[in-house]
Parts: C-alpha cells; structure tokens; sequence
C-alpha cells in the first residue's frame, strides 16, 4: 500500500470518529495549493467554494475527503482540523529532540498546577515525541504553536482552533505517524481545567518600566547579581535583527538562573529584560514570550540537575 493510499483510509477511518480532516505532503503541510494569487493566500478561508484553503477544508464529509485526496496524489499524510465539533479537540505536542523533553516539561506543568496528566488517545511522531488529544468545551481559545505567551516551557507546544495536527497513518520525511502502543483512539479525554488555565496566553505587559526607576532598582542588587543582569540585557540591546528573539529567550533563560536560587526578584529580572527587548524594537507580546520561556527553561534546567 502507497503511502497515499495509507493516509487515505486512516483519513477515513478519522472522519468516522468525527475529526475533521485534509490532506498533506511529506512536509506536514496542505498538499491542495491555494487557487488565490500569492499576495491573497490567507484572505480567504474557503468562502470562494474551491479546495485549497488548507485547514479551511478539513471536513468529515467521506464524498470530499477522497475528492481532496483524488486532487493530491501527492499527499502523504492528513491533518486533523482543532477545535471543530463535536470533540473541540486540542493537541499537546511532546518534543523530545535536539535538547528539548516536553514530556518533562508537562510533567513539571501538572507538577506546578495541581493535575493529572489523562490517559488519552496519542499518537507517536517520527522524531520520538507525542501528540497528546484532548477535548475542551465549546468556545476553548487557545494560541497555536510554540507556547506562545504562555509560562510554560518551549518543548511543549500547543494545537487549538484554527490549528492542526498530523493524523495517525501519515508519513513525513522522517517517518510515520501512528497510535502510541496502549493507547485507546477512540478515548479522547477532557483537558484538565487547571491545564487549560495553565496554556492560556498571558496578557501583555500594560507598561512600559520606568527607565530612571529600573536603573535604580537595578543599582540596589549586589555587585554580582548587577553584574550578570547588566550583562544580559546589553546583549540584547546589541543585537541585530534577525537574532533578537533568541538573544532575548537565552539572555532571560541565563537570568532565570538567578531567579531560581532567589539571588534576583523575577520582577525586576522581567523589567530589565523588558526594557531591553523594547529598545531592539521587538513588540511587548514578543518580548513577553521570549522572557517567559527563558525563564521557565531556566526553572525546568535547575529541576533537573
């Protein structure tokens, strides 16, 4: 059996469990191109009737599934739609690669916020991680991806609505996709309450630190502690663009350090860091991101030594 016709029939075998599905290439992406013009792909999300809109298309429908299949004889694989009725289904994704546990990193979650990690239907990628399948209610939001704005740890990262994940029977470029041994696929379990608490996007700072206030709070650490702050965030003020996310998330996880052995106030720490990322012209979101992962990647590090 192809790889086409595999994904095919585990597509199928999805809709039957009421998850909304498409196809996708080796590269985990939408293997139906758009039928907009380069500069419009994205202002549609399937209004015009055509196939091609990515997650737009997922449906349940049998009929269209094998005419979106029949259109990609390409496809290697099937993303199941977030957030669609009747599971309202989210995906946590479990990195384990390149440094990263995010199978620590939810158990030190559950550890800080009081839950216990379901067992549910999970599906196993190529790269040795999981994929965790969980419903929510109606009206669930959370943000897609990496973690964003929320105070957790950057191996674990998120699917809801609007997103997708690759559906069970796909390959990639790295292998296949398949149900975890011992896992149930028609056990679907609720989302904790204290994990959906957990993911939700924190706000954005509403102020900008008070420059004249943040070096004299500064000038009242010890000379250590001074120093290495100080140190972290001219870093950041001196890099390029193209680096700045980055610089800022290690600057912060370096910092984080300090936080963890209760030598540096998070808030302070947070303000510095802030007040550096701004200066590089980064967005406060962005900045928020970047300083909380740091932070929560430097907490996960000093659990584990």
């Amino acid at each position: 059996m192809s790889a086409w016709d595999r994904a095919l029939v585990a597509a199928h075998h999805a809709a039957e469990r009421g998850l909304n599905v498409f196809p996708l290439t080796d590269h985990k992406t939408p293997a139906i191109p758009s039928p907009h013009p380069p500069r419009a792909v994205g202002d549609c999300k399937g209004g015009c009737g055509r196939l091609g809109h990515g997650v737009h298309d997922a449906t349940t429908d049998h009929t269209l599934i094998q005419r979106m299949f029949e259109r990609a004889r390409w496809a290697s694989g099937y993303g199941i739609a977030c957030g669609r009725e009747p599971h309202h289904l989210i995906g946590i994704d479990l990195d384990v690669k390149d440094g990263l546990d995010g199978v620590a990193d939810l158990r030190a979650l559950a550890a800080d916020h009081g839950f216990t990690v379901p067992a549910t239907a999970t599906v196993a990628t190529p790269s040795g991680g999981w994929h965790l399948w969980l419903t929510t209610e109606p009206g669930t939001r959370l943000l897609n991806s990496v973690g964003k704005q929320r105070d957790h740890s950057h191996g674990l990262d998120v699917r809801g609505s609007g997103g997708y994940l690759v559906g069970p029977g796909s390959t990639g470029t790295h292998g296949a996709y398949y149900f975890a041994a011992g896992t149930d696929p028609n056990s679907i379990a609720p989302a904790p309450p204290e994990l959906l608490a957990a993911l939700a996007p924190k706000p954005a700072p509403t102020a900008v630190p008070d420059p004249n206030r943040l070096r004299e709070r500064i000038h009242h650490q010890d000379a250590y502690t001074r120093a290495v702050l100080t140190r972290e965030a001219d870093k950041v003020r001196a890099t390029a663009e193209g680096g700045r996310k980055n610089r800022l998330w290690a600057s912060s996880a370096a910092v984080g350090r300090l936080i963890h052995t209760r030598a540096l106030d998070e808030a302070l720490a947070h303000d510095a860091l802030l007040d550096a990322g701004l200066a590089t012209g980064l967005k406060p979101a962005e900045c928020e991101y970047a300083i909380r992962r740091g932070f929560k990647a430097a907490a996960t590090a000093s659990r584990a030594a």
